[in-house]
């Protein structure tokens, strides 16, 4: 019986590992995939599911309004002058916010083995919130760069080697 599930998961193993090769080839052959993919821990599979799912990421005026559509920004709870944010909305396609989140939490995960930049917004934020609120605003702030990078066409540029 264990033979005949090994073979099982072999062969599965087998069709993933062709299906990511195409998916990989895929990406690479398509420019906005391409472009997006030069943001760290941003993978062929958020590429192509952001290209597939999402408008046109020109359409929004405010990358703000893309992190919004994905369910990524705070509630706004505001009356006159006193703005108040509450929690996530969650509300917006439910596909391209997880596997955002998904690559924030890798981020995190490695920033919390190997220590993030010293005095890095990520560092900053590790050291005050809890991993998953980090991950959360981190899933918003790749969102709001790929809605910028995409609007100017332009690859990402790592904030770290600018202040150097």
């Amino acid at each position: 019986m264990s033979r005949l599930y090994l073979a099982q998961i072999e062969a599965l193993s087998a069709r993933v590992s062709s299906l990511e090769a195409v998916l990989k080839k895929e990406a690479a052959q398509s420019d906005a995939s391409s472009q997006m993919m030069t943001m760290p821990c941003l993978g062929p599979i958020t590429a192509m599911a952001i290209e597939a799912f999402a408008p046109a990421l020109t359409v929004f005026q405010k990358s703000r309004d893309f992190a919004a559509w994905l369910g990524l920004v705070p509630r706004q709870y505001s009356s006159g002058r006193k703005q108040a944010l509450g929690r996530t909305s969650k509300m917006g396609q439910r596909d391209i916010r997880r596997l955002l989140i998904t690559g924030a939490m890798s981020v995190n995960r490695w920033a919390s083995r190997k220590g993030a930049a010293p005095g890095s917004w990520l560092h900053a934020m590790l050291l005050r919130k809890p991993r998953m609120v980090v991950a959360i605003a981190l899933a918003n702030k790749m969102a709001r760069i790929l809605c910028a990078m995409e609007t100017r066409k332009e690859v990402y540029r790592d904030p770290q080697l600018a202040t150097v």
